[in-house]
């Protein structure tokens, strides 16, 4: 059975607005001049440069972008249960800007199969199918299947709905602290869905663990996997917390990643902490870079989505523009490189790569319903193609306020690594930009949320957000449709502003 989908657009005023994985991703520090401040990062930057070519992903960018669309697609429609129209209006404009979308002539949307295809004026035609436990991916042009077997991926978990909260979806009857004033709990959960245009999907508060409140939008509930983007950078760094806990990798140790292993290699000085503060120096095009043109060509940052290739030969392909820890820039040769190390680490313990997150992270913490994606060659694209469900992204933070100690009492992250994840990134400080920390997680020095400066969050395009806010032990996580992330990111700020009345420091 096929749908036809007869959905019109609206076109963008400009796609390099969507295309952040946070909204203030280069906003210049506050009471500096915008124009001075971004002038002054792009000369810090030139002064820096090490001299190198730039190699431009190959390709037609709208074939590319009609392959991150299907994609798109296919996930909000056969993991999320979105409408096809609905999904196509309001998901993922990240990989596949407005303005490219309007010129796709006809979409199947093959409920049977489980597969979504797009043509184009020009004859091509860009697929995207669910593949076992991996969720969605795109398929390479002419690839009926991608280049490796499915996985299945089953929790193995006790159901959830007569286990305990963490563990499980069960929640206890007993009344919550009389220091929370639930009333402005109850409000703060009203502003987070407010005006509807906002298009919240999912909010949940956690409070020393517990769950103090959460909402869904209509269709949508607590089992819900839905788009998360660039916070799966931050699921990413909690994968490698985890190798290093296990003793395959050292924080501070060069990257092993094979190509960089010639004698003489310059890339061999950047350690793993280096690349998970996005300060690995790598030459990788960003439309977050203070000096991108679009003109010059498609950014490798989106091309890791929508290239359908192998993403991580080519983030490893990557000369360096500036030596590690120098300069900061938020760019995905970063996780990609990051989850290179992962399957590398997992497979040198010979567990099943596709399996790992679900046995050895999501299993110890109850999450059932967080969905890892692949390109065609079965790379986890964990720099923001994943989908996960509000109240498992709260339970992921959860594990940063509990020093990297899972329920059970089993510690997942080494000691020292929640501090590392919440430290302001020295690369990002000389910068001036007091944002980005360790593990691929963003601070929150700059105020870009109304709480402490010492909160730290997981952050992605369109209004995602997971925020842990140590001084009130709360964990805050929001989800929302794409398109509605700018009223969207005005109802998280009122929302919080609540809740930091609501909830008094410990």
């Amino acid at each position: 059975m096929t749908h036809r989908s007869a959905y019109t657009p609206v076109l963008a005023t400009s796609v390099l607005l969507l295309l952040a994985g946070c909204a203030v991703d280069d906003a210049p520090t506050a009471n500096t001049n915008p124009d001075d401040a971004v002038s002054s990062l792009i000369a810090r930057g030139q002064s820096l440069e090490i001299p190198g070519e730039w190699a431009i992903p190959p390709g037609d960018p709208l074939h590319h972008a009609t392959a991150g669309f299907a994609k798109i697609l296919c996930s909000n429609v056969f993991l999320s249960g979105l409408d096809p129209d609905f999904a196509a209006a309001n998901t993922g404009f990240f990989s596949s800007p407005r303005e490219m979308r309007v010129e796709v002539t006809d979409t199947v949307v093959d409920h049977e199969n489980r597969r979504i295809h797009l043509t184009l004026p020009d004859g091509t035609v860009r697929s995207a199918k669910v593949h076992g436990g991996q969720g969605c991916l795109a398929l390479p042009m002419g690839e009926s299947e991608p280049y490796y077997a499915p996985v299945e991926v089953t929790p193995d978990l006790p159901d959830a709905t007569t286990t305990p909260w963490p563990m499980g979806d069960l929640l206890p009857d007993d009344p919550f602290p009389a220091d929370v004033d639930m009333d402005k709990v109850a409000a703060a959960v009203d502003a987070a869905f407010d005006p509807p245009e906002g298009l919240t999907a999912a909010f949940v508060v956690t409070h020393r663990g517990r769950l103090l409140a959460e909402r869904y939008r209509e269709g949508i509930d607590h089992t819900t996997p839905l788009e998360s983007w660039s916070m799966g950078k931050s699921l990413t760094g909690t994968l490698m917390g985890v190798l290093i806990q296990k003793g395959v990798y050292e924080l501070w140790q060069s990257a092993p990643i094979p190509e960089w292993q010639a004698e003489g290699d310059p890339r061999q000085a950047i350690r793993i902490g280096d690349i998970m503060r996005m300060s690995s120096g790598l030459r990788f095009r960003a439309p977050q870079d203070p000096d991108f043109d679009p003109e010059v060509g498609y950014a490798d940052h989106i091309y890791v989505y929508t290239g359908t290739v192998n993403s991580f030969a080519w983030a490893a392909s990557k000369d360096q523009q500036w030596e590690p820890n120098t300069v900061g820039r938020y760019r995905n040769s970063d996780p990609v490189i990051t989850n290179y190390l992962v399957r590398l680490g997992v497979e040198q313990l010979g567990e099943n790569y596709h399996q790992f997150p679900q046995r050895h992270l999501f299993d110890k913490l109850g999450i059932r319903n967080l969905i890892p994606e692949t390109d065609p060659y079965g790379n986890f694209l964990l720099q923001g193609y994943e989908f996960g469900s509000g109240r498992d992204w709260a339970r992921l933070g959860n594990l940063y306020l509990t020093d990297g100690v899972a329920p059970n009492g089993e510690r997942l992250l080494p000691e020292g690594y929640v501090e590392y994840a919440s430290t302001l990134a020295p690369a990002w400080e000389a910068d001036g930009r007091h944002r980005y920390g360790g593990a691929f997680f963003w601070v929150n020095q700059d105020d870009q949320h109304p709480v402490p400066s010492s909160a730290f969050y997981m952050a992605g395009a369109g209004g995602q957000t997971t925020l842990v806010i140590p001084s009130h032990d709360m964990v805050v996580a929001r989800l929302g449709h794409y398109s509605g992330a700018g009223p969207g990111g005005g109802a998280l700020r009122r929302a919080l502003e609540l809740l930091m009345e609501a909830v008094p420091e410990r």
